[in-house]
């Protein structure tokens, strides 16, 4: 029987909500063992005074599989 956990991460990109997610992925990789899976729960984009999207982000809740 395996045991997971989720955590939240939040994320962002000056490109897209998709490079935000990429970026969020590649850093769970890097910080939790047994990534499985990632649900996006809420995007936002950050405006500047001119109307502009500055940045995009995403804040996911990311699974993954704690060891024996």
């Amino acid at each position: 029987m395996s045991v997971a956990r989720v955590t939240e991460i939040k994320a962002s990109s000056e490109k897209s909500f998709d490079d935000a997610v990429r970026k969020g992925i590649q850093r769970a990789n890097e910080t939790l063992q047994n990534v499985k899976s990632a649900w996006i729960q809420d995007q936002e984009v950050k405006i500047n005074k001119k109307g502009e999207i500055d940045e995009y982000r995403v804040l996911m809740k990311v699974t993954f599989v704690l060891k024996d």
